[in-house]
């Protein structure tokens, strides 16, 4: 009887085992397909909402289909979902590059939750079935039926919240999305081998043996095409690229193009930099409005922020046109090394590497300009345009400090909203602005919004 009980105790606690490592992997699979997709479509709200739809879809026909599988298999053939789980895991790496070139045709919207179903759905429906499966094999009669349930979401539920913690704190600063990847593939396939030789050892069940021996036989003759595998695979006959690193906030590349004298930096989708191959200079021709400012001031300036370093160019201009000690705040830094390595930035003052709404209570100034170029994503960070941010910005600013706001937006005919948002932000909090278009008459530009401390601004009477 006390053996009985005690081989009891050890199947639940395997049980409740799986269901942790799986729940863990739900998370891992969800939190990395923004990183999987965002090369193709950023980091904007419209990627967000489709992983999470996604993962919801995948998981309630996971559901559905492993509780059904569950009464007909009558307590085998969980590793098989399981090693299935693994498997298309490690395919997620192999078939991103081939399957985002054919949603992109499909814009933002349409591409970004086509993409995340096509690339994350498979994988977490067959992990979705795992807890109804669960739950099975732990119900040993139907009065018991309630607390089993309950106990097992409880730990596939503290399983998520472990990956997640982990994931974020621990593994992502240190290795790139497709190595995380394949190693929960891996660890979902060992699992899957450990359960199969349970089942078949105690539950006298050979028949899932062999069809997850050929599972695992597969993925590792796939590892060398999954680790060659990549999203940012360019025309190698018209691009070069110089650098590429995988950061905590986006793809990080710097790409040549030669016959064009270019040089690009890109985080995600977002072009963050463009500079001649020859001369340095930057290509962007709202920097070059940007960098103008100073000599539309009533006087001198000596001190200047920029929030988002980008490649560099508006604080090296700002040095030899002006002189002027330029403090920059970056978030990113993979950016941040791109800039000095590959675009000759030379800090004149604080060179920050940190998240901008933290960072920005902690500096003192005061500033005479502070140049606002926060663009990454495929988006604004709404969060460092809101008036609580401005509030503090002006804080460090001297009186007859200007703040300039770069936003990047459609002009929709002077009726995009965004741009009325922005501007109506603005009044709450200084006097009045200024707006200066960068390229006229082109429908998407750079709107700079000057604003200062001063009821009227020089430049704007």
């Amino acid at each position: 009887m006390k053996q009985n009980k005690l081989n009891t105790s050890l199947t639940s606690l395997g049980l409740y085992f799986i269901v942790f490592i799986t729940g863990s992997s739900v998370m891992v699979i969800e939190l990395l397909g923004t990183r999987m997709i965002a090369p193709f479509y950023g980091a904007s709200i419209y990627v967000w909402s489709s992983l999470i739809s996604v993962t919801m879809i995948a998981l309630s026909i996971g559901y559905f289909i492993g509780g059904r599988w569950a009464d007909s298999e009558k307590r085998v053939g969980l590793s098989l979902i399981i090693a299935f789980a693994g498997f298309l895991t490690l395919l997620i790496p192999w078939l991103t590059r081939p399957v985002l070139l054919v949603t992109d045709q499909l814009g933002l919207r349409g591409g970004a939750f086509s993409s995340a179903l096509l690339l994350f759905s498979p994988s977490l429906t067959f992990l979705g079935m795992v807890s109804p499966f669960a739950i099975k094999l732990a119900t040993k009669d139907m009065d018991a039926v309630g607390s089993s349930a309950g106990s097992i979401y409880a730990v596939s539920t503290v399983g998520s919240v472990i990956g997640t913690l982990l994931l974020g704190f621990f593994l992502f600063p240190k290795y790139g999305s497709r190595e995380i990847l394949m190693g929960t593939g891996f660890l979902l396939m060992i699992l899957a081998m450990s359960i199969a030789y349970y089942e078949k050892t105690k539950l006298l069940c050979k028949k899932t043996v062999l069809p997850v021996v050929l599972l695992l036989t597969f993925s590792c003759v796939l590892v060398p095409k999954i680790v060659d595998a990549g999203y940012g695979k360019i025309d190698e006959s018209k691009f070069e690229v110089q650098s590429e690193k995988e950061s905590l906030y986006g793809w990080v590349r710097v790409i040549d193009q030669a016959s064009n004298d270019l040089r690009f930096l890109t985080s995600d989708a977002s072009m963050i930099g463009a500079a001649s191959l020859s001369t340095g200079k930057t290509l962007l021709a709202y920097q070059g409005i940007a960098t103008l400012i100073p000599s539309l001031a009533l006087s001198p300036m000596k001190h200047a922020l920029i929030v988002g370093l980008g490649a560099g160019h508006m604080a090296n201009m700002l040095d030899q046109r002006y002189q002027l000690s330029t403090d920059t705040l970056e978030i990113d830094p993979a950016v941040a090394d791109a800039a000095v390595s590959f675009f000759n930035y030379k800090p004149t003052g604080k060179a920050i590497v940190g998240d901008a709404r933290y960072e920005i209570r902690r500096l003192t100034g005061p500033y005479d300009l502070i140049i606002h170029d926060c663009f990454t994503g495929g988006t604004e960070p709404a969060h460092l345009l809101t008036v609580e941010t401005l509030e503090q910005l002006k804080k460090v600013m001297t009186k007859e400090g200007i703040l300039a706001i770069n936003f990047v937006s459609f002009w929709e005919n002077g009726n995009n909203k965004a741009l009325a948002a922005v501007g109506r932000t603005i009044l709450q909090v200084f006097p009045q602005y200024s707006v200066f278009i960068s390229e006229p008459g082109s429908d998407f530009n750079d709107f700079i919004f000057l604003a200062s401390n001063l009821n009227s601004l020089a430049f704007g009477k």
